[in-house]
């Protein structure tokens, strides 16, 4: 099945980034259930541009509306996913949504799969030091949503991490969470890119603030010229 395709309807839908991932590249990686992947071969990762204006307006914590931003972009994206599972089965496939932001354990706090992993899988962008995905047009400046399907879609590359020696991320971070290492492709764990308690301790304070629900920051996603300075192209982008 032509990827063309499957990413036309999804930018019809909304989406800004989409990237297709061959679940090969994913095998061995954390699920719940441990068997989530079985009976597929790809997932369909989909990225929503975050709003500029909201995303700028973030100085060392989130701000009321960026938390508002955060739960409608998150809806959004579980509405793209259902669609495109729905279109995918009226071509016949087996497709399965996953949400764009369910935590199931609180202690590892993993969910049912990685999207990031997913994303950087399906060239969406490449692992930042914050170990968020950077795209090369928006940066960070992005959420996220995975559809698992049977179907035969052509599958992207990841691409070429990019970040190099910039630190903005790591200077910025308001507890020093972001230990400023690089990686060619992926960090090996969460631990060898971040002081992951300390920046897991901060969202969390910052959930307890008034009008602040969720456990967010977004101090490192403004940092990142990669989303600051881009000329961003008035297109959507379809393939990476």
């Amino acid at each position: 099945m032509n990827s063309g395709q499957i990413k036309d309807f999804a930018q019809q839908c909304g989406a800004d980034v989409v990237g297709v991932a061959d679940l090969e590249r994913l095998q061995g990686i954390h699920t719940n259930p441990p068997d989530l992947l079985q009976g597929y071969s790809r997932a369909v990762s989909v990225a929503i541009r975050l709003a500029d204006g909201v995303i700028n307006a973030i100085e060392d914590r989130p701000t009321p509306l960026y938390q508002q931003h955060y739960l409608k972009v998150n809806a959004l994206l579980d509405d793209i996913a259902l669609r495109i599972c729905q279109y995918l089965q009226d071509l016949g496939s087996t497709a399965l949504p996953i949400p764009a932001s369910q935590i199931l354990n609180k202690k590892d706090w993993t969910s049912y799969i990685s999207h990031k992993a997913v994303a950087i899988a399906a060239g969406v962008g490449w692992q930042g030091k914050s170990l968020l995905v950077v795209n090369p047009d928006f940066g960070p400046r992005i959420r996220l949503v995975t559809i698992l399907t049977d179907a035969p879609i052509q599958t992207d590359s990841p691409i070429k991490n990019r970040c190099g020696r910039c630190s903005y991320c790591s200077d910025a971070c308001p507890v020093g969470a972001i230990k400023n290492v690089s990686a060619t492709s992926h960090y090996a764990s969460r631990e060898e890119a971040l002081h992951f308690q300390k920046c897991l301790e901060r969202v969390l304070e910052n959930s307890q603030r008034d009008y602040i629900e969720s456990p967010i920051c977004g101090v490192c996603i403004k940092a990142c010229p990669w989303g600051r300075s881009r000329k961003r192209k008035n297109r959507k982008q379809y393939s990476l």
